[in-house]
Parts: structure tokens; sequence; C-alpha cells
């Protein structure tokens, strides 16, 4: 069996984090971002806001699901584009942890209360200047979700083993600024999920794919029909 056929479980993920990295400790952490693809692509001197992603893995019966949003149309920023709930690091905020969950009840209307924190991916640096700490969290159902109608078009879970499993991860690429740039990208259905998601989403299956396939689960997974819309 193999990695992307196997059932996670709590232990198996949990064991992949260290809890201790969820404390605001001074350490120099590993960073990704859009420069991964694009050798000299990163301005290290550049002035970043600091923000905040909560990457939620929801446990189903068939397996755990990884929930996303889908932003509306209107907004000035990522419009209709596939993410993660988060955003900037609020004064109001103790650390990414808070702002993270301040953010997914804001914006999914999933209150913090349903969520585990169990770790955090590498720092991701993207080329609109944000310097973003993705928060993984567990979540056990049954949870509301009420999302933000200005913000968030929709919300929606993908199986996770769709992520790990071998050709799903695409690379794509376009001009900017005169300049090719490549980007991961994951094709779900009718949801195309590029850029800083689809990076942090590779940077986690990296994580997950460290895990000795015999110490999980003998139970294979069963893929949903359709991806679980709300």
């Amino acid at each position: 069996m193999t990695i992307w056929e196997s059932q996670w479980t709590i232990e198996s993920l949990s064991a992949l984090f260290d809890v201790g990295q969820l404390n605001e400790i001074s350490q120099e952490d590993k960073v990704r971002g859009d420069h991964d693809l694009n050798p000299g692509f990163l301005d290290r001197d550049r002035q970043r806001i600091s923000a905040a992603v909560i990457v939620p893995l929801v446990e189903r019966p068939e397996g755990y699901s990884v929930l996303l949003t889908k932003r509306t149309d209107h907004l000035h920023d990522h419009a209709g584009q596939v993410s993660f709930p988060g955003g900037r690091v609020d004064p109001g905020d103790k650390d990414h942890n808070d702002a993270a969950l301040r953010e997914l009840e804001e914006e999914v209307g999933l209150p913090r209360k349903h969520v585990n924190l169990i770790g955090r991916l590498d720092t991701y640096l993207t080329r609109t200047g944000f310097d973003i700490t993705p928060v993984v969290g567990l979540i056990k159902p049954p949870f509301p979700v009420n999302p933000d109608s200005f913000e968030v078009a929709e919300v929606f879970e993908v199986p996770l083993n769709f992520f790990l499993k071998p050709g799903n991860c695409q690379r794509h690429s376009r001009e900017f600024e005169g300049h090719r740039r490549s980007y991961y990208a994951y094709s779900y259905e009718n949801y195309f999920i590029w850029g800083a998601t689809a990076g942090m989403l590779t940077n986690l299956c990296d994580i997950l794919k460290s895990t000795p396939v015999e110490t999980l689960s003998k139970t294979p997974t069963k893929t949903p029909e359709r991806a679980r819309s709300y």
C-alpha cells in the first residue's frame, strides 16, 4: 500500500509536527515561497507584512480532508481564487496561531474550540510582500460553518490523499512582468488551486511523505465521489 492510499490517524499526523513550533520562539524558520520554482525571484530585503493561515485537516470516516475556501469574485486581491482561511496578523492577536484561528472564525464561521493545533509548515513568502505562517489544525466533526458572504463564495473539502497522489501536483507557468514565472497547481473537479495555497499544500505533502508507510493504518481510504461543499 502506498502513502496516498493509506488511512491517516490523529497519532500519525500529530507525530509529524513539533508542538513546540506553536510557541512564538526565536529561531530561524525554513522559508519557502513563490521563489521555490523561480530562482532569483526572492527579495530578502523587502519589508514584509506578517500574516497567518490555518491549514484545516478534517477527520472524516473515509479519511482526512483539507478544508479550503473560494474567494468571492468582487474582492480586490485574489478574487475568485482558492485559499486557506487567513490574513494579516492584527495588533490584537496574541500570536500567529491566534490570528489563524480568528480568521477561521471570521471567514468560515467555524469556532476555534473545534480545532486542535498540531504544528506549523514552513514560512511562506509571497511576491506581493506577505510573510505567511501556515498553522496546521485537526478538526473533528460535527462543526458549524457560516461563511462571510462578502469574502467567501464557497467552503469545501478535498480529500487529503488527493494531494499526495503522484501526478496530481502540476507545474504551470505564465508571463509576469516580462519574465516566465512557474508555480505549483492542483486541479480537483472544477477547482483550480494554485499559487501560495498550492505551494503550502506541496510543503504539507513533503512532510507527510516522510512518514514510514508501515506506521499508518492498513485500512485503505475510500475516496468520496465528489468534493464536500457547504
